[in-house]
């Protein structure tokens, strides 16, 4: 009898114990099974909770926001990025809506490249709803449903969530009116476009729009020195120079006619741009295709194809008329300037449009502005200090190699946005072999060139060779030397976010020593991993995505992730192409994990549960690895 006891009173405290180790097991598991993201948290609350017919009620829907997230207003502008949408389901007792939101926080956002009104640690709407004055006694719920996008810096999340509150009809009840809403909210009228963003509220985005901006300014600089705009200094500077007085003056409205020019030019690109959806521009093919056709043109204008220039009555003209001195003149000499040297000029501005195509609509008006004055700001310095016209470099055959080597640069760089649109179209006409073979050839192409072997204009046979002209000429050569191995499926480092990703299966596991990917067939993997009793890694990604690219390239083959993925059945499936599979891909992204970001990285078991998501780009491998490890943990 005791011993049974004694036993009794041992298994106690055991029972208890396994009871607390399970329950810390769990609590360790829980944060590995993957659960929808929800970082807003959404409540609706009435002032009044018994109305009269007639009454009119303020419903306050308020949500409380995860830190690093924030959920965009009603009236964001438009552009590519999203705005929050809610509609009152139907409801026979309610009988006419009004939507307020708070004043939201103006500024520009990483995801989207354009500004954005937004919210952070606390969102809040009000819902104004007017009761029927024939609605029934008694209790009904009112329902908000909610379309809305939540982001982050490395992702978004587009949701959609429906909240209810109770609300109950009581003819005793008093007549209940809307109270006053403070000056913090406004009334939305979702009928009407939302207004633009004053261009002030970049002041808020100095940190993504500063690089941008003195990369304008730099190009801008480095516009001086090509054969069309550097000769042309000693002459302009001297016109305003020989001013009897106030030549300072006319030189400063000569820039500003510079300036005007190429920011209408900046205009004109916004207006062209503007409709198109900013998420969509780096798989656009229209963009692409546009911005391949500026770069080849002026690609082929540069190594003397043929020449871009105006016509000749309108250049004559114009000098014509900027030749009759006074301020309108200097205005029109900044015009003429302007347009004359825009053959040369052409190729800064197409790099100033690539950069800019991903930004805020007016990013080109303020990169042309920003480029202009980097352009004009020597013409006025020279003519404030005269004296150091006098040591400037002569024009010479280096304005002509100058030109040259431009022309190989950017014809490399078209072939950038012609690998989108193959890669998007699918085409299989630029594999990464084919598009490193191109650029290895453009880019020796100026190193053969500066060092005499590339019989162009420019460079006489018989002359010696500098010592700069050597050095930079073997950069080129090393440089396009160094891509070889990349056509054979090496990482490259940062340049395999440019081109095209290998073909070559990534070595680490599979029979053969290589990752096998099944590409574009979930159903065929999922079984796979069901049948070897192993779990499925899901790569979301983009035939256009320089993250997706950058992280296959870089990430992936470290031996660390290769143990690791060698354990998986790999499916990689694309989302932005043009074909049907895409559409299923993204649909399969979004309903099930609620993103339709890129990359996205998930593993399901053989039951096709979640056990663990990774969303956006790391650099560091310790943080991937502990996400493709989550299950054995």
């Amino acid at each position: 009898m005791n011993g049974t006891t004694s036993q009794k009173r041992a298994l106690l405290p055991i029972d208890v114990n396994l009871l607390r180790a399970l329950a810390c097991l769990l609590l360790a598991a829980a944060p590995a099974v993957a659960q929808p993201k929800n970082p807003v948290k959404w409540t609706l609350t009435p002032d009044v909770a018994k109305l009269a017919p007639g009454s009119h009620v303020a419903l306050h829907l308020d949500g409380v926001i995860e830190p690093g997230w924030h959920v965009y207003s009603m009236t964001t502008p438009k552009g590519g990025a999203p705005q929050t949408r809610i509609a009152v389901a139907e409801n026979s007792v309610v009988k006419f809506v009004h939507f307020f939101q708070r004043k939201p926080e103006v500024k520009l956002d990483p995801n989207f490249g354009v500004n954005t009104e937004n919210y952070e640690s606390k969102v809040g709407f009000v819902i104004e709803a007017e009761i029927a004055k024939d609605a029934p006694a008694g209790p009904f719920e009112l329902t908000a449903n909610l379309r809305f996008s939540v982001c982050s810096d490395k992702e978004c999340l587009p949701l959609k969530r429906t909240v209810a509150t109770n609300l109950e009809i009581d003819a005793s009840a008093p007549l209940a009116t809307m109270a006053t809403l403070t000056s913090e909210f406004l009334l939305v009228d979702s009928s009407k476009p939302a207004a633009p963003v004053a261009p002030s509220s970049f002041k808020t985005a100095d940190q993504a729009l500063g690089p941008f901006l003195l990369l304008a300014f730099g190009l801008g600089l480095a516009a001086l020195f090509t054969p069309c705009v550097f000769p042309m200094i000693p002459f302009t500077v001297s016109a305003f120079l020989d001013q009897p007085a106030g030549g300072w003056k006319k030189a400063l409205v000569f820039c500003l006619g510079i300036v005007v020019m190429f920011t209408a030019l900046g205009f004109g690109l916004t207006v062209a741009l503007g409709p198109f959806g900013v998420v969509q521009l780096g798989s656009n093919v229209w963009v692409n295709g546009f911005i391949s056709i500026v770069f080849l043109v002026f690609g082929l204008s540069l190594l003397g194809a043929f020449e871009l220039t105006l016509p000749y009555g309108l250049v004559n003209k114009l000098n014509a008329a900027s030749g009759q001195g006074g301020y309108a003149g200097a205005l029109l000499m900044g015009f003429t300037f302007t347009l004359t040297s825009f053959a040369c000029v052409g190729p800064f501005m197409g790099t100033l449009l690539a950069a800019s195509v991903q930004g805020d609509r007016l990013q080109p008006v303020l990169g042309m502005a920003t480029f202009a004055a980097g352009l004009a700001l020597p013409f006025f310095l020279l003519a404030l200090f005269p004296a150091y016209l006098q040591k400037l470099p002569r024009s010479g055959g280096w304005l002509m190699r100058v030109k040259v080597v431009m022309g190989f640069i950017v014809l490399a760089f078209l072939l950038k946005y012609v690998s989108n649109i193959d890669s998007v179209m699918q085409w299989g006409l630029l594999p990464r072999e084919r598009f490193l073979a191109f650029w290895v050839v453009l880019f020796a192409m100026p190193g053969a060139y500066l060092l005499g072997w590339l019989p162009l204009e420019g460079i006489d046979r018989n002359e010696a060779l500098s010592v700069p002209r050597l050095v930079i000429g073997s950069l080129f050569l090393v440089f396009a030397l160094s891509l070889v191995p990349g056509m054979s499926g090496v990482a490259l480092g940062e340049l395999d976010a440019m081109v095209p990703s290998s073909t070559h299966s990534l070595s680490g596991g599979g029979t053969d020593g290589a990752l096998v990917f099944i590409k574009n067939d979930y159903p065929a993997a999922l079984a796979k991993a069901k049948t070897e009793n192993k779990l499925l890694f899901v790569d979301f990604t983009g035939y256009a995505c320089s993250n997706c690219k950058w992280m296959k390239a870089n990430m992936f083959p470290k031996p660390e992730i290769q143990a690791a993925l060698a354990k998986l059945v790999i499916a990689e499936l694309y989302t932005d192409g043009t074909d049907a599979v895409s559409e299923q891909n993204q649909k399969l992204q979004e309903s099930r994990f609620q993103t339709v970001a890129l990359p996205f990285y998930a593993l399901i078991d053989g039951d096709e549960k979640t056990v663990a998501t990774f969303s956006g780009v790391t650099r560091d491998p310790a943080e991937f690895l502990k996400f493709l490890e989550t299950a054995s943990r």
